[in-house]
């Protein structure tokens, strides 16, 4: 296949529909673009995007801007004369000059079965409302957020420990199997989108002071919201005396009388604390810093003895809710 390609992605979910790009594109026919490197970890080092180390192995060309405007990248796009750009998770709304730049356009591939769940968070959002399924929507991209006609989707079951870390993986091979598929139609233009039909739902960039926890909810939603929060921003709770740890992972309890929010009791040798309804026992948890420890193992620290509270954000405001409805489709 001899027609220029740009692909534009930054994290892992990008890697495999990377892959599958350069096994059906030479690699001189292939730009790859992604986010500058960031510092990360306790040391603060530079670190390449996973779309970077992954390009870097396939031997491609790959340019990392730190702003779309530039004028010399605005001439290196246009200089390669792409066929098609490919984008999945970039992370940067595209301008105006890169939508229209190839013939067949500028196409995404999108965590989930538009239109629900539009924007930054359509995995953990599809966790946390419960969700039965979910998929990818290889989409022609346009001005508005997520708001182009689907040329083809592909639908994923949620199961039932998923996290977003795990239902990410599997709807990145997802998106690269789509990508795989439809690749040769959308070069030569031979194939059309169908215009979103359907509630809308929007979700916004997730922060840490989303992983909070209130235990005033019930048990099932809670269990689902420690699980769309991992890996980021992880939930978290309060001690008594308001410190913050995390919660990696919980399970429901059946048995346990009714109690108050966020108090803790001792069921069958596991830590567990009350909703409203419902009980959940904290699988795997983690102090400030300490390495992250069953919930069993901190049954005899006395910050967790039977009785003690855990914090319900009483006095905590959260910031603007993240899973937004947003009417219908036309």
């Amino acid at each position: 296949m001899s027609s220029r390609i740009i692909f534009m992605g930054t994290p892992e979910f990008a890697a495999p529909a990377l892959h599958a790009l350069a096994k059906q594109v030479s690699a001189i026919h292939l730009l790859v673009v992604t986010q500058p490197d960031r510092p990360a970890g306790r040391g603060r080092q530079l670190q390449p995007p996973p779309v970077k180390r992954h390009a870097a192995d396939c031997g491609l060309e790959i340019i990392q801007p730190h702003t779309l405007r530039d004028p010399a990248v605005r001439q290196r796009f246009t200089d390669l004369e792409p066929a098609l750009i490919v984008v999945a998770a970039f992370g940067l709304l595209l301008p105006k000059w890169v939508l229209e730049l190839p013939p067949g356009g500028c196409v995404n591939l999108h965590a989930s079965l538009l239109p629900r769940f539009r924007g930054a968070s359509p995995v953990a959002a599809a966790i946390a409302s419960g969700d039965s399924n979910t998929g990818v929507a290889l989409m022609q991209m346009e001005r508005g957020l997520d708001t182009g006609a689907v040329f083809d989707a592909s639908k994923l079951d949620i199961e039932k420990q998923d996290t977003t870390e795990s239902l990410t993986a599997r709807l990145a091979q997802s998106a690269a199997e789509l990508l795989t598929v439809n690749l040769q139609t959308l070069l030569d233009g031979a194939i059309v989108g169908d215009r979103q039909q359907g509630p809308i739902v929007e979700t916004r960039k997730l922060v840490k002071d989303h992983g909070a926890i209130d235990w005033r909810q019930p048990a099932q939603i809670i269990e689902r919201h420690i699980r769309a929060m991992w890996p980021w921003p992880r939930a978290w709770t309060e001690t008594q005396d308001g410190t913050r740890f995390q919660v990696h992972e919980a399970t429901l309890v059946e048995d346990g009388d009714n109690a108050v929010p966020g108090e803790i009791a001792h069921i069958d040798g596991r830590l567990a604390v009350a909703s409203e309804p419902g009980w959940l026992a904290l699988e795997r948890v983690q102090l400030a810093g300490k390495t992250a420890q069953t919930g069993s193992e901190l049954i005899h620290n006395p910050t967790f003895a039977e009785g003690a509270q855990l914090g319900t954000p009483r006095t905590f405001q959260p910031p603007e809710h993240w899973i937004v409805p947003a009417g219908d489709a036309v």
